[in-house]
């Protein structure tokens, strides 16, 4: 196998490893919303738990909250119109 054929196959096996470490963060993620309970900050290195942490404030940013019961709670974007008075 020459040189180029090689490098070629490990940028190929490292962008399949991202693939799965981005996904496995993702699920983390998920699960810590849903549950509430920070298990990558005690369990994985400094880095890769900040890497879950910025997942899960683009998740609530992107869906809203969910509370430990699995209701889902949107922000809410829309301007409040003053209400008319009856003069």
């Amino acid at each position: 196998m020459s040189k180029i054929d090689e490098i070629k196959k490990l940028k190929e096996r490292i962008e399949e490893l991202e693939f799965v470490k981005d996904f496995q963060q993702d699920i983390i993620a998920d699960m810590e919303i849903i549950t509430g309970v920070d298990i990558s900050k005690k369990s994985l290195p400094e880095t890769l738990a900040k890497e879950i942490e910025l997942k899960k404030k683009n998740i609530l940013k992107e869906n809203g909250s969910i509370n430990v019961l699995g209701s889902l709670n949107k922000p809410f974007t829309r301007e409040s119109k003053p209400s008319k008075t009856k003069k």
